[in-house]
């Protein structure tokens, strides 16, 4: 295992384009017995526009029915994935709701399949799919390969999430300890009497907290200031 997580590394420092990153994976994921990869990322700020980012090395016809079809919407994979860390295996009971979408998947050569993804504390989730067209994924080889597959998903993230975009946090000033503190409070329902009652400051003091908080997170009131937070994990 250590050679060839070092033959990946040093290939993948080699990439700089996200093409080529992926085109590195692609080799691992052919090395662990699939034929075809792909990887997406989701960026969950601001709440009501999330984007995904994808790439992948299936057939582009397929690519293009995937999104022209919606099945991003409704893709049993992507709901599981970015909601738990548990891998996924492509099977007829995951897209039991999906079954057109299933089909057409398989029409490309899409019929076996293992996800899983990688969640950041700033608002992004990453799941990397591998898929082949034939031979059914057995115990016995999830078993011996799990390690690699593990070391795989968390090293495409790492490097196609730095390719793909900066981190939702990238250009916001850092809050304060105090500011973190105050926010937490407010979080919990806390008003701001309550809060200078607690930390033993003064009621204009913690809003003064508050509005250097909204400014740094360029959020455009207190509730949004906790929502955003929270998801960017800077609360935790």
């Amino acid at each position: 295992m250590n050679d060839w997580t070092q033959d990946v590394l040093g290939r993948l420092t080699e990439a700089s384009e996200p093409s080529q990153v992926l085109e590195q994976i692609s080799v691992a994921a052919r090395h662990l017995g699939f034929e075809h990869c792909a990887y997406g990322l989701r960026i969950f700020v601001p709440f009501t526009r999330p984007r995904t980012l994808m790439l992948s090395t299936y057939d582009e016809r397929w690519n293009h029915r995937y999104l022209d079809a919606g099945y991003l919407q409704v893709d049993p994979t992507v709901a599981h994935g970015v909601r738990s860390r548990t891998p996924v295996v492509w099977s007829n009971e995951v897209f039991r709701d999906t079954p057109r979408m299933w089909d057409e998947a398989r029409s490309f050569g899409l019929r076996v399949g293992w996800a899983q993804s990688v969640f950041e504390a700033d608002a992004r989730v990453g799941m990397l799919s591998l898929a082949r067209s034939s031979e059914p994924l057995t115990a016995t080889e999830m078993r011996a390969k799990d390690p690699l597959l593990q070391w795989l998903v968390n090293t495409a993230h790492q490097a196609l999430a730095h390719c793909l975009g900066e981190s939702p946090l990238a250009g916001l000033e850092p809050l304060t300890s105090r500011q973190v503190e105050v926010l937490r409070w407010t979080a919990d329902g806390k008003t701001s009497d309550e809060i200078a009652h607690i930390l033993g400051i003064s009621k204009p003091t913690v809003n003064f907290h508050i509005r250097n908080a909204i400014a740094r997170l360029r959020a455009n009131n207190k509730n949004s200031a906790v929502a955003r937070s929270s998801r960017l994990g800077v609360l935790n």
